[in-house]
């Protein structure tokens, strides 16, 4: 099974996908609702982990996804699925925006891994889009230095996605 035949397979039975986008962001809001002021409790970070990684892993997946229809694979926007390329993203939008109304991410087990899993995936998409940009007149045009200067703060930038990935002090 191919992943264009998958996105196919959900298109083609919506109920499932639209019960997990409204079901992630509808437990959120329950757990806002009765567990106000209880956020930093052994059973509410363990159910906020859980929602934010329900709603960012096809969140993340699905604003990749875009970027890569968008940028190289020149997708019209017009033809955009909804329950594939804009669901996930309001799922995670919403779900994230009810749990950060009753608790701190800092607080949430998992939460800087995810948030240095999408910058790690970011820097990549800028790398990728930047190689497949340029041309060999462009780069020596373009003085060395910028280039070089360039690739240092993305290569920064990538270690420090990847140290919040693997190295999270905050959950020892």
């Amino acid at each position: 099974m191919t992943l264009q035949q998958f996105f196919d397979l959900l298109s083609d039975n919506p109920s499932v996908i639209l019960f997990y986008f409204i079901a992630v962001p509808l437990t959120a809001l329950l757990a806002l609702v009765f567990g106000k002021g209880q956020a930093g409790l052994s059973p509410w970070r363990e159910l906020y982990s859980l929602l934010v990684y329900l709603a960012c892993v096809p969140g993340i997946f699905a604003i990749t996804l875009n970027a890569y229809l968008f940028l190289f694979e020149k997708q019209s926007i017009m033809q955009t699925n909804i329950y594939t390329q804009i669901m996930p993203i309001v799922s995670m939008i919403v779900t994230l925006w009810f749990i950060r109304r009753n608790s701190c991410f800092e607080d949430i087990p998992g939460f800087g891994r995810i948030g240095g899993l999408s910058v790690l995936i970011l820097v990549l998409f800028v790398v990728m889009w930047i190689l497949e940009k340029t041309h060999i007149f462009v780069i020596s045009i373009v003085p060395f230095s910028y280039f070089f200067i360039l690739l240092v703060v993305l290569l920064v930038i990538s270690r420090y996605a990847w140290t919040a990935i693997f190295e999270d002090s905050r959950e020892r």
